[in-house]
């Protein structure tokens, strides 16, 4: 049966108010809007929508994951090229542990947020959040700390640049979503906030 003109209009409707939330959160939240957009847009169209200050956070930490995951193994691949100067090799190597950590520290995080609710009392939610907020700033230090390895006007080469071009990705990816997760526990305080004085100064 051929769908009527009313519900593709609902659909089109509907997919318009995703898209308008997604830019408007990336924009007041987050350091990168364009990426941020690009991205959450991307992960939007091949998963449920996304409509919700909690599901921005997941989206943007699996697709900070899945970046740092794709970096981890191109570094770990160029780790193994042969000519590298000393400088380069140890840059690189060392770069290979601060983006396993990386991974290490996202995966966690993506764990913790996915297994948690958001119906928890404040305390318990201020506690889930706190342990995701860390792990993802924790895994943003570890990018920053790649990167200030290959600071060495000495190192340079091809490498090098390809190297930094996929963790300045990643950590700007991983920056989005560390302020998203921080924009939705700070949504989710906002409401039980309200709800607690609405239901104090309900006769």
């Amino acid at each position: 049966t051929k769908p009527s003109s009313n519900t593709n209009h609902s659909n089109t409707a509907n997919d318009d108010d995703v898209t308008n939330f997604i830019k408007a959160e990336c924009r007041t939240a987050t350091l990168y809007p364009s990426l941020c957009i690009q991205c959450l847009s991307t992960y939007n169209s091949t998963t449920t929508p996304l409509s919700s200050h909690k599901q921005l956070a997941q989206a943007a930490l699996s697709v900070s994951l899945s970046r740092a995951r794709s970096a981890a193994t191109f570094i770990s691949k160029a780790a193994r090229i042969r000519g590298l100067k000393p400088m380069e090799y140890r840059a690189v190597k060392d770069c290979v542990e601060n983006m396993a950590s990386t991974v290490d520290q996202l995966s966690r995080a993506v764990k913790e947020l996915g297994g948690w609710s958001g119906t928890h009392n404040q305390v318990d939610f201020n506690w889930h959040d706190s342990n995701v907020e860390s792990w993802v700033g924790a895994a943003l230090t570890f990018q920053n700390t790649c990167l200030d390895g290959f600071s060495s006007p000495v190192i340079g080469g091809s490498v090098e640049v390809a190297v930094r071009v996929r963790v300045i990705d990643c950590a700007q990816v991983t920056s989005n979503a560390l302020a998203l997760v921080h924009r939705y526990a700070a949504r989710h305080k906002l409401v039980r906030t309200t709800s607690s004085e609405s239901t104090v100064n309900s006769p």
